[in-house]
């Protein structure tokens, strides 16, 4: 009888050294530039989307910037992988129809206006494999310098009478993207 529970103490040692090497699973620290959404209309509640964004959230943190988003080069709008953007139903950029589905969401960064670019490539790392020749739609929007900073890289869609306009927010720039139905 002793034997046997000592057998058992033994095998129920063993099992939960076990068990604690199976569960000890490391998980990575909180992103740096965290993944967020912004998506029309913006109410939780309504489950009918007309578009939505994803992107990540890179901070200045005293950073200049012409510094992470320099003026003349293709950005990915945002940090890690290129902002992806999902449009629900046909709308349009400027006069360029985009067909419902999901693509890239591109820019390239200037003092008084940032062009545009909706790319049909996914699934992209940064801006480093950007193609040109899978743009969708182009257009360019001048910049607006508000009063107020935000440190953080932000974006929220808000509505006219007319449009559904993606804002773009960081420091102090702000660019407003109109799309249309």
């Amino acid at each position: 009888m002793r034997k046997s529970r000592i057998i058992a103490s033994a095998i129920c040692a063993l099992m939960m050294l076990l068990s604690n090497s199976i569960n000890a699973q490391k998980f990575p620290d909180l992103d740096k530039s965290p993944l967020d959404a912004a998506w029309f209309p913006n109410d939780y509640k309504d489950a009918n989307k007309t578009v939505r964004v994803l992107y990540s959230r890179p901070q200045l943190k005293g950073r200049s910037l012409s510094e992470l988003a320099p003026n003349g080069k293709v950005w990915r709008t945002g940090a890690n992988e290129a902002a992806e953007i999902n449009f629900y139903t046909d709308m349009y950029l400027g006069k360029t129809k985009i067909k419902a589905g999901v693509y890239t969401l591109y820019t390239i960064p200037g003092e008084k206006e940032w062009t545009v670019i909706i790319n049909k490539d996914k699934n992209v790392w940064g801006a480093y494999t950007y193609n040109a020749k899978n743009d969708v739609a182009r257009l360019n929007i001048p910049v607006t310098i508000a009063d107020d900073y935000i440190d953080a890289f932000a974006m929220v869609f808000t509505k006219t009478d007319k449009e559904i306009v993606l804002n773009l927010g960081w420091d102090k720039m702000r660019v407003a993207i109109p799309f249309t139905k």
